[in-house]
């Protein structure tokens, strides 16, 4: 036996830890029983790869190299495929996998808590989530009213700037007046600018007491949400500068969504990223009919450091991917 496995066997959460998340995760399953959801379970492994540029699927091979399929990062496109087929509301506690993602707030594998309620939009959905974090937080913690900001007012307020109209050399210009360092290869990426400001100096004004929610994304950052405008029918949800969940008004337009897929493969090819195949059956689930619905998926383990108090996702999870 080596010296280092001799010495990192151990869980690196406490077990009065594991506990609190085996409750949390009752809690959880009893709010969605309450507000008439069903639990449902998709594959893990599947046969296409996400397109999103910002996204690594981790692939999976046979013994001989020939590919067997990805693991998920999300259950997404297999959620809506039942809605498509007639599910009503559902939900689903989902062991998730992105590659290359590792860090204070990222583990490799780790716990999304994915929902959909039907006939709703964003903001409704926006008070379902606040409903079910009060629920698994305040019997742990004191959660401060909850703040409601738009992209926008959240750039002005930190920036000066508007984010809607704003290039990326104006951006750079904010971002530097705020001390931030902006890489040369982002010099030229407007959504990826505005990804490092939200990042380094948006974000971590947001209060460490209670939630914020984030909504009306610039349309060029609507991934599967519905646009407006200028501006997505998506929010994320925030604890202090900590993201918690990504939700939207869902698009159910299988035009719009291939042709949304095509861009993100555009951009593959120009980041030298590998090339994904867009999920066939999920483009032929949309044109079939999905209803009119709002999604979000949560992060669970991030949920519990915030129950905790914990300051890395380490100390909520029994194995990370150095122990694993």
């Amino acid at each position: 036996m080596s010296e280092v496995v001799a010495a990192d066997w151990r869980p690196t959460a406490p077990l009065a830890t594991l506990r609190l998340r085996a409750a949390l995760l009752q809690r959880t399953r009893r709010y969605f029983a309450e507000t008439g959801a069903l639990e449902i379970e998709t594959p893990t492994l599947v046969r296409a790869a996400v397109t999103d540029v910002h996204l690594e699927s981790l692939e999976v091979r046979a013994g001989d190299g020939s590919p067997v399929g990805f693991l998920h990062t999300s259950p997404e496109y297999a959620m809506k495929r039942l809605l498509c087929a007639g599910a009503p509301d559902v939900y689903q506690v989902a062991r998730v996998f992105r590659e290359g993602e590792r860090g204070r707030n990222h583990n490799p594998e780790f716990t999304m808590l994915e929902w959909y309620r039907l006939g709703i939009d964003h903001r409704a959905l926006m008070q379902d989530v606040e409903a079910l974090l009060r629920a698994l937080l305040e019997p742990h913690r004191t959660v401060g009213p909850t703040q409601h900001v738009t992209y926008s007012d959240a750039f002005e307020a930190a920036l000066g700037i508007d984010p809607l109209a704003a290039g990326a050399h104006e951006i750079v210009a904010a971002l530097g007046r705020a001390g931030a360092d902006v890489p040369e290869s982002l010099l030229e990426e407007h959504d990826g600018l505005l990804d490092l400001a939200m990042a380094t100096v948006v974000a971590p004004r947001f209060p460490e007491d209670r939630v914020t929610f984030l909504h009306d994304f610039p349309a060029s950052q609507a991934a599967l949400a519905r646009v407006r405008g200028p501006v997505a029918s998506r929010f994320e949800a925030f604890w202090g500068a900590l993201e918690l969940a990504n939700g939207f008004h869902e698009l159910g337009d299988a035009t719009e969504q291939s042709r949304r897929f095509a861009a993100d493969l555009a951009a593959r090819r120009h980041r030298g990223q590998p090339e994904r195949a867009p999920d066939a059956r999920f483009i032929a689930a949309l044109a079939a009919g999905l209803p009119p619905c709002a999604g979000v998926a949560l992060g669970f383990d991030r949920v519990v450091m915030v129950a905790t108090g914990a300051s890395h996702i380490d100390e909520v999870i029994a194995f990370p991917a150095e122990r694993a």
